[in-house]
């Protein structure tokens, strides 16, 4: 179910019988044909834990099912839609920054810390973001939002790439994630900008950074 991007910040996705796709609630502006647009509580593909992650995670709000026959166009905010094609792979995207994406892809959570240790933890206190990153494996394409446009960043074994963590959209590939800070801890305290912490990507893959700092 490919998208097209209209502009930069509109996508156009075809909805054929019998398939179906996940989009953030209010994502849908305008749609053609036989769709239907219900709320989705079992949390996508990823069933009731990947549900529990993306409540933890302060999403309240589930995912709406996109099933019919005929196309929709989906944006949210005037934010910046980024298409990111998926090939067997797995992409890691804050929960906040998704727009919509294929049905076909297996989604799921993974606490930050299991790669990060107590920094990884930090990242979610003090940064402003949640603990838990969205993941989506498979075949497929994903749409996904950021503040003033996005760049894609190569991660190799002999370059890893420093990141604002509020200006991380989503990785995939082979890639490790560690949050380390230049202050100590009494420093840390209210600080989420580039300058108190960097969260570091090593390995292999690919890092999406959004143009600006802002929250979504």
């Amino acid at each position: 179910m490919p998208f097209r991007e209209v502009n930069a910040k509109m996508v156009e996705a075809t909805v054929a019988p019998g398939q179906k796709m996940f989009s953030q609630r209010g994502a849908m502006l305008a749609y053609r044909g036989d769709v239907t647009f219900t709320p989705n509580t079992a949390g996508g593909q990823g069933g009731l834990m990947s549900m529990i992650g993306r409540r933890v995670a302060g999403e309240a709000t589930p995912l709406m099912t996109v099933e019919g026959n005929g196309t929709v166009m989906f944006g949210h905010g005037g934010h910046h839609v980024q298409v990111i094609r998926l090939s067997g792979d797995t992409l890691y995207v804050e929960a906040d920054r998704l727009l919509a994406f294929d049905g076909t892809l297996e989604q799921g959570t993974m606490f930050l810390g299991a790669q990060g240790g107590v920094m990884g933890m930090v990242r979610g206190q003090v940064s402003g973001q949640g603990l838990f990153t969205t993941t989506l494996k498979g075949h497929g394409a994903v749409a996904v939002m950021a503040h003033g446009g996005v760049i894609q960043l190569p991660i190799t074994a002999d370059r890893p790439v420093h990141v604002d963590p509020q200006a991380y959209v989503a990785h995939h590939g082979d890639v490790r994630n560690k949050l380390s800070t230049a202050l100590g801890w009494r420093d840390m305290v209210g600080r989420g900008s580039g300058e108190a912490f960097q969260l570091e990507l090593s390995g292999s893959g690919a890092v999406y950074v959004q143009a600006s700092e802002e929250k979504l």
